[in-house]
């Protein structure tokens, strides 16, 4: 397994990814780009905003509404110490001090998307200041730092993408000067594993949806080819290398993979661009990001289709027996997480397949009384994102 995995980097060995800051003499262009694409009957960032105002405003006794409102806001959010830089970590994990932030902004987020005018004057509020002090700009240059401002992006950008129509274009100009060049710093190579696993495809996804909202074609193309890549680099059964080694966390980071490859294709589908039945060939057989769905749900009902796999037992985290499988993302994560949430987006689409219906069952079994599901690797509040009823 290891020799496979080192041949997956050698094939992209030298692939080196220039960083760039957009000025502000570049945000009409942007504008002008993100403005054509919604012309066309598409929209930018991770799903259509106004569309989706327009549904909760239209139905406010729906299990979607109350979803959005169901986080109060805190006050005590407006003082939250800010953080200038995120660090590296000793051991296995990564930095965690920017949890309060991404909270608030979910909260937040999901609120203003609700018409909670309230909430969206303290999302500005509290972004702008974050802003004004150049938040996370002092961050270490070492990836798991750069895997926690990952993280963090995510959300703010989705944040920004419901709350942008009621900036000024001053506060508009404030916010992409902070956000651009820190979403940009995602795009770094590390010239190691974390450069093609779940890692790049966070990053890939937060690129992706900062390119769709501003209008930045090569940022969302990143996203559009790394999802090809993933197809590719998936073996004939669906399973992902550089995720299923990772012993009793094998199905925890190949569910951290799905998360962002569901990200990618609704962001593609607001610019028309269909993932969903994107596919590779392996062995005589085609492969989709339905093959590696499957792949996640039949590896909880029947481990031994991971244990091949996962026995390498690499970085397997604080569970060292590989034959003991953390299913701890079926769960509420204690701190208002859930990583299941990535599943309200796909369960929103008419089931294309066996394997959709499954997943839409097991959201239901595992999540539904959990609701809302919130998580970062999918931007935030995705039950009121996505939830229709």
């Amino acid at each position: 397994m290891k020799n496979a995995a080192r041949s997956l980097f050698a094939v992209r060995n030298g692939i080196a990814l220039a960083a760039a800051i957009v000025s502000a003499t570049m945000l009409p262009n942007s504008t002008q780009a993100s403005a054509s694409q919604a012309a066309n009957g598409g929209y930018q960032g991770l799903f259509d905003v106004k569309a989706r105002k327009a549904f909760l405003a239209q139905n406010p006794s729906s299990d979607a509404h109350r979803a959005c409102l169901a986080v109060d806001a805190d006050a005590k959010w407006g003082s939250i110490e800010i953080i200038k830089g995120l660090t590296t970590t000793e051991g296995y994990g990564t930095d965690r001090s920017g949890n309060e932030y991404a909270w608030a902004v979910m909260v937040l987020s999901g609120r203003a998307l609700a018409g909670d005018k309230r909430a969206e004057e303290m999302l500005k509020t509290f972004l702008l200041k974050w802003a004004d002090a150049d938040a996370f700009s002092e961050t270490e240059k070492v990836h798991d730092a750069y895997y926690a401002l990952k993280r963090l992006m995510l959300p703010t950008v989705v944040a920004y993408s419901i709350i942008r129509d009621g900036l000024s274009d001053e506060e508009k100009q404030k916010l992409i000067a902070w956000i651009d060049p820190l979403v940009r710093r995602t795009d770094q190579i590390f010239e190691g594993s974390v450069d093609y696993n779940n890692h790049r495809y966070l990053a890939d996804s937060v690129l992706m949806a900062w390119g769709s909202l501003t209008g930045d074609q090569e940022l969302y193309q990143k996203g559009i080819d790394r999802f090809h890549v993933i197809l590719d680099d998936a073996r004939a059964d669906g399973s992902l290398p550089l995720e299923t080694r990772r012993g009793a966390r094998a199905l925890w980071y190949m569910r951290q993979s799905l998360t962002s490859m569901t990200v990618m294709a609704e962001i593609a589908a607001g610019g028309q661009d269909d993932l969903f039945d994107a596919t590779a060939t392996a062995d005589g057989k085609k492969k989709s990001m339905w093959t590696v769905l499957s792949y996640w749900m039949n590896g909880m009902t029947n481990p031994i289709l991971v244990n091949a796999y996962s026995a390498e037992n690499y970085i397997p985290g604080p569970e060292q027996d590989f034959m003991r499988p953390d299913l701890g993302f079926l769960e509420n994560r204690g701190n208002g997480r859930h990583y299941l949430a990535f599943l309200e987006a796909l369960a929103v689409h008419e089931p294309a397949n066996f394997t959709q219906r499954r997943a839409g069952a097991l959201l239901e079994r595992e999540g539904a009384n959990e609701r809302p599901l919130i998580d970062e690797f999918a931007g935030g509040n995705a039950t009121c994102f996505w939830r229709l009823g």
